[in-house]
């Protein structure tokens, strides 16, 4: 699907991650499988797939959190599984994370969870993380929420906290893990509005992981289709829509019969009732 497209983005000296023919494996299950995969500079790249697929085993090949088993992970120009302790942690400090369920600091405020990355990182005086702080929070919608704690927020408040926090360092990329799971469809679209708008004004990188169909097809500029550990499919937005592969219509219209089974594989049932003979 769109071969023309991909080899753009491969040709490019513009992408900011490079996944290049990358295996990865949890001692003899295969979770990963071959993946090529590109993400350029200030564009939203949405990564779809069952559960299980691998798709947040992506996301920490590209954090550094894993080392592949073959092939190899590219951000900014360097391999990632190649850099000494010291290099990986600066290169972290250019990506920014987003959880599935924002998982902030419980025992801290609203503004204490923000600036906790510049406090920790830089050098900067509590004067300016206090105007930094309410900008990035002025951003979310969320700066008259400061002084809150977490367990004040709602699920949509938690989250825009958290995308707060992802970009209070300025990064180059940040990596979302299911960010719409368990909103309300306002929220879900305010998220969803906000990683755009973001990555448009900030000129970030965004990595989505995500089961949302409608919203990720509006936001996202390209989509990973991956199954069984490999890219079943890739594409625009649009090209995705019109896609006639099987797995990926069976996927869009949440159909429950085609290549992606409703049973887990199994002896037959009356084997294991015990009645067959």
């Amino acid at each position: 699907m769109s071969s023309l497209f991909t080899r753009i983005f491969i040709v490019s000296a513009d992408n900011l991650i490079e996944i290049n023919n990358v295996s990865f494996a949890y001692g003899s299950r295969a979770i990963l499988k071959g993946i090529n995969l590109v993400a350029p500079r200030g564009k939203v790249i949405a990564i779809m797939g069952g559960s299980g697929s691998g798709k947040t085993t992506l996301l920490r090949l590209i954090g550094g959190q894993l080392r592949p088993t073959h092939g190899e992970v590219r951000v900014d120009g360097q391999v990632i599984h190649q850099l000494s302790n010291d290099a990986l942690y600066k290169i972290r400090r250019k990506m920014g994370m987003l959880f599935q369920f924002g998982a902030l600091f419980t025992d801290m405020s609203v503004f204490d969870n923000v600036a906790f990355q510049m406090r920790e990182h830089t050098d900067l005086s509590e004067e300016l993380i206090h105007d930094l702080v309410l900008m990035k929070l002025h951003a979310v919608g969320l700066r008259g929420a400061h002084d809150l704690m977490p367990y004040e927020l709602s699920g949509g408040m938690a989250r825009r906290v958290a995308l707060a926090r992802a970009v209070a360092l300025d990064p180059q990329l940040i990596m979302y893990d299911e960010p719409f799971t368990g909103l309300d469809p306002i929220s879900l679209d305010v998220i969803g509005n906000l990683i755009r708008r973001m990555t448009d004004a900030l000129g970030l990188t965004s990595i989505l992981v995500t089961h949302d169909i409608h919203k990720s097809l509006n936001i996202a500029d390209y989509v990973y289709f991956i199954s069984d550990g490999m890219v079943e499919a890739e594409g625009t937005p649009d090209e995705i829509r019109a896609s006639t592969l099987p797995f990926v219509h069976q996927f869009i219209h949440a159909e429950e019969n085609g290549p992606v089974p409703f049973h887990y594989p199994a002896p037959d049932y009356a084997v294991d009732l015990g009645v067959a003979r």
